[in-house]
């Protein structure tokens, strides 16, 4: 991890229609670092990640990537500034097969992952190739939609509850991916409802609280901020 600051969010409100969810968001992440946001469900973690990506409606605040202000810029740019985004619907096309879905996205930047690369990652995906996006499994389905965004180029990867209703065996698969990732220089932003999961990845989280980073703190402080951060997550 390097001390480069890669993305900055600041003052960052956001709206769906009249809904006005984001209440001032402020946060940094250094290039080659991963930062979970934590919360309850409703505190604004994944409008977070669809304001960084330009998918809200109204933002105001500022949202700089790599020093380049895009806080009115349209989803297609953003992107090719080298950010990808990992939904929790995962977005798989059904009517595809397994490596159509891989070539969908368009590549936004150089370095992106070769098909043999990502199958020797995700050796599932090679087995499945061939099948349509409907037959494969939930966790298959996961594997494919980080997948995805490794083949564009994408350094920035915005990851919305990945581990969400997997099989453990998945979840340790992708959190194995995800670290590897790190030691590759990828910088990560990661919204888990899995504490367990986040905590072995983030360098840093941030518990979201109505729509604002609340409560911040490194791997380090980890053990003596536990029970604060346990009543602030209801777990």
């Amino acid at each position: 991890m390097s001390d480069i600051e890669y993305l900055r969010v600041t003052g960052l409100h956001a709206f769906y229609g009249e809904s006005h969810i984001l209440h001032g968001m402020d946060f940094s992440i250094n290039r080659g670092e991963c930062l979970s946001l934590l919360g309850r469900n409703g505190a604004g973690r994944t409008t977070t990640l669809r304001a960084i990506m330009g998918l809200t409606g109204r933002r105001t605040g500022s949202i700089m990537v790599n020093g380049t202000e895009t806080i009115h810029w349209p989803p297609h740019r953003i992107a090719r500034l080298g950010l990808g985004y990992c939904p929790e619907e995962r977005g798989i096309y059904a009517s595809l097969t397994c490596e159509e879905n891989l070539l969908m996205p368009p590549v936004v930047a150089s370095g992106g992952l070769s098909l043999d690369e990502i199958y020797h990652l995700f050796p599932n995906l090679k087995e499945r190739r061939h099948s349509q996006g409907t037959r494969m499994s939930g966790g298959e389905q996961q594997m494919l939609a980080l997948a995805r965004i490794l083949r564009t180029g994408a350094r920035l990867l915005l990851l919305d509850e990945i581990s969400e209703g997997l099989a453990p065996v998945i979840v340790e698969r992708l959190a194995e991916v995800i670290a590897l990732l790190k030691t590759r220089g990828y910088t990560i932003l990661l919204v888990e409802q899995n504490f367990h999961f986040a905590a072995s990845l983030a360098d840093r989280m941030i518990v979201v609280e109505h729509g604002r980073a609340g409560l911040q703190l490194t791997q380090s402080e980890l053990a003596e901020k536990k029970e604060a951060l346990q009543e602030l997550l209801g777990v």
